[in-house]
C-alpha cells in the first residue's frame, strides 16, 4: 500500500550510540507501541528520546491514564541477555538490516540476530508449509531448498516442524535464515533446537523482533509470518490446509507485493487444499525449482548499487522528519474523527488507504487519530497495512 501523504525519500537514521539504541528499544517495548506506531511516533517527534518523553501525554490524550513508558532497566537487562546469547541488535537503516524487509510499512525497527548477519543481505526465497507434512511434501521441500541454495538464494522459513524444518536442513550448507516467533534465544519447538544451533554453525542466522527470553504465544506467529514473507523475494507454499498459518503467510506476501507460488497436491489430501486454492486464485504452480527461478528476477540484477539504493528507501508510510507537521485539530474535531474511524472499522481487516478515502479527511489527521486509537487499544494493525477494531469485552 502506498500513502501519498508521505513523500520524503530520507529514511530515519539508525541509532549510532548506546544511549540511542536504549531509547529505540525502550520506545519499541513500551505498552501498545508496535512497529507501525514506532515509526509514526519517531516521525512526529523527531527522535526516540523525545517520543518517549511525550508518550504519556499522547496516551492520556487517547484516554489512557497513568501510562508509563518501558523502564530503562528492562531494556538494559534485555541487552545484557542478548550479549550473553551472542545476539546482535540490527536496526533498520544499518548495513546488515535486510533491504527487502526495510520496504515494509510495518518493518521491525529492531531485529535480534544470532549468527552471521551477512546471511540477511543475500536474496531470499521463503519455503513454508504444513507441520504434519506428508513424505512427498517433505521430499519436495528438500529438493526445492537444495535447488534454491545452488542457485544462490538463501532459504528462509519459520523453524516449525514439517516443511519448515525440511527446508532448513536441506539448505544448511548454502545458507538459511530461521525467523522465530518468540525470543531469538528461545528454540521452539524443542525438537528443532539442534537444528537451530546448526543453522548458526553453518553460517546462517536466526532472527526475531521479540524480546530476549520471550516464549512464543499464538499472537506472535502472524507477526512472525510477515517477517518471513517480508525477507523474501517470493514465498513458496509446499503443503497447507485450507485454514493454516502457511496460507496466512501467503496472503500476507501478496499484500507485501511478493510473488506467491504453490506446489499442487491431490484434491482428496487436506494438506494440499490450501495450495490448490492458491493456484486456483492465481498463484504460480511449482513442479520443481526451475518454476521458482523463472518467477524471480535474474541474479545479475542484484548489483551492489541496487542493494544500496534499496536500503536508502524509507519504510512505506514514513515521512521525513524535516517535513512540516500538520496543523493541530481541536479536541472536538479529534473526538469526532475517532468516532468516524471506529464506526467504519469492524473485526474484518480494512485497508488504511481505503479508510482515508472513505473519511475524506487529510491522511495526516487520520494517521494521528489511528495512533491514538491504537494506544487506547481500540484499533489493531494487521500485516500489509490493514486495520480492524478491537472487540470490547
Amino acid at each position: 500500500m502506498r500513502d501519498d501523504s508521505y513523500s520524503s525519500t530520507h529514511p530515519p537514521l539508525p541509532p549510532t550510540t548506546e544511549d540511542a539504541r536504549v531509547d529505540w528499544l525502550r520506545l519499541l517495548r513500551s505498552r501498545r507501541v508496535g512497529a507501525t506506531t514506532f515509526w509514526k511516533l519517531l516521525n512526529e517527534h523527531g527522535d526516540a528520546r523525545t517520543a518517549l518523553a511525550v508518550l504519556p501525554e499522547v496516551a492520556r490524550a487517547a484516554g489512557v491514564d497513568r501510562y508509563e513508558v518501558c523502564p530503562e532497566g528492562v531494556v538494559l537487562a534485555e541487552m545484557k541477555a542478548a550479549r550473553l546469547k551472542r545476539a546482535r541488535m540490527v536496526c533498520r537503516g544499518m548495513e546488515d538490516y535486510p533491504p527487502d524487509l526495510a520496504d515494509l510499512s510495518d518493518a521491525p525497527p529492531i531485529l535480534w540476530v544470532v549468527g552471521d548477519p551477512r546471511a540477511l543481505r543475500r536474496p531470499m526465497v521463503a519455503l513454508v508449509g504444513a507441520r504434519n507434512a506428508s513424505s512427498l511434501g517433505l521430499r519436495m521441500a528438500r529438493n526445492l531448498a537444495e535447488g534454491l541454495g545452488q542457485a544462490g538464494y538463501t532459504v528462509v522459513s519459520g523453524l516449525a516442524r514439517g516443511i519448515d524444518a525440511a527446508a532448513h536442513v536441506a539448505s544448511l550448507d548454502t545458507g538459511t535464515v530461521a525467523v522465530l516467533a518468540g525470543g531469538v534465544d528461545v528454540l521452539y519447538p524443542a525438537e528443532n533446537a539442534r537444528l537451530a544451533e546448526q543453522i548458526v554453525e553453518k553460517g546462517g542466522a536466526r532472527v526475531s523482533e521479540q524480546p530476549m527470553g520471550m516464549q512464543p504465544m499464538a499472537r506472535h506467529f502472524p507477526t512472525r509470518n510477515r517477517i518471513v514473507s517480508g525477507l523474501a523475494r517470493a514465498v513458496v507454499v509446499v503443503e497447507a490446509a485450507a485454514k493454516s498459518g502457511s496460507l496466512i503467510t501467503a496472503r500476507g506476501a501478496l499484500d507485501q507485493g511478493r510473488e506467491v507460488l504453490a506446489v499442487p497436491g491431490h484434491p482428496l489430501d487436506a494438506r494440499a487444499s490450501g495450495c490448490n486454492m492458491l493456484i486456483r486464485d492465481g498463484a504460480r504452480l511449482v513442479r520443481g525449482v526451475d518454476d521458482i527461478l523463472e518467477a524471480l528476477p535474474p541474479m545479475e540484477a542484484d548489483t551492489p548499487v541496487q542493494t544500496e539504493l534499496a536500503l536508502e528507501q524509507p519504510p512505506q508510510g514514513y515521512r521525513g522528519l524535516s517535513e512540516a507537521r500538520p496543523p493541530r485539530m481541536n479536541l472536538r474535531r479529534v473526538a469526532d474523527l475517532h468516532r468516524q474511524i471506529l464506526a467504519r472499522l469492524g473485526p474484518s481487516p480494512t485497508a488504511e488507504d481505503q479508510l482515508v478515502r472513505d473519511l475524506g479527511q487529510g491522511a495526516e489527521h487520520v494517521s494521528s487519530a489511528l495512533t491514538d486509537l491504537e494506544l487506547d487499544g481500540q484499533v489493531r494493525r494487521q500485516p500489509g497495512g490493514f486495520l480492524s477494531s478491537v472487540p470490547k469485552d
